[in-house]
């Protein structure tokens, strides 16, 4: 049996190319070509979603021949939940808290308590994490493995 994914391949993608983003904030523009190669993301996707994030002002471009994007803010002020909600919408458990008059059982339901509150905690959780907190994951992480590659090479 296959589970639903709640984010899209596209979200991933995205959330990924921002996080690339945020680690070379302050540093010159980042080609779309180079996040894509170094996000392993189709190119064409890529512009794609750059351009839905530009759209939403959560990025800049800059032209010329050292061009590119950059975060239209400080990283820790882009938070996950913006960029999941600009590139597939807003995250839904289900249809029943899309609105009042989606389900006519909803006022006696059980079951809609529990899941509007769940929804609200997702969305609290996702706003709690921004791209700041992500890119000094990426940053820490990369710094593990330098060191291991650095022990491995003198313990030959």
């Amino acid at each position: 049996m296959r589970g639903m994914d709640i984010l899209r391949r596209n979200t991933d993608y995205a959330l990924r190319a921002m996080v690339h983003l945020a680690v070379h904030h302050g540093n010159v523009p980042v080609s779309t070509r180079t996040v894509a190669q170094e996000q392993d993301m189709p190119y064409q996707l890529a512009c794609k979603l750059m351009q839905k994030l530009h759209d939403a002002k959560l990025v800049e471009s800059c032209m010329g021949p050292k061009g590119g994007f950059r975060l239209s803010k400080k990283p820790s002020q882009i938070n996950v939940l913006q960029v999941i909600e600009t590139i597939q919408g807003p995250i839904r458990l289900n249809r029943c808290l899309l609105g009042r008059d989606v389900c006519p059982r909803q006022n006696g339901c059980p079951i809609r308590p529990r899941l509007a509150q769940l929804q609200e905690s997702i969305g609290a959780y996702l706003t709690g994490i921004t791209l700041a907190e992500l890119a000094r994951t990426v940053g820490t992480a990369k710094k593990r493995r330098s060191r291991k590659v650095k022990e491995e090479a003198r313990n030959g």
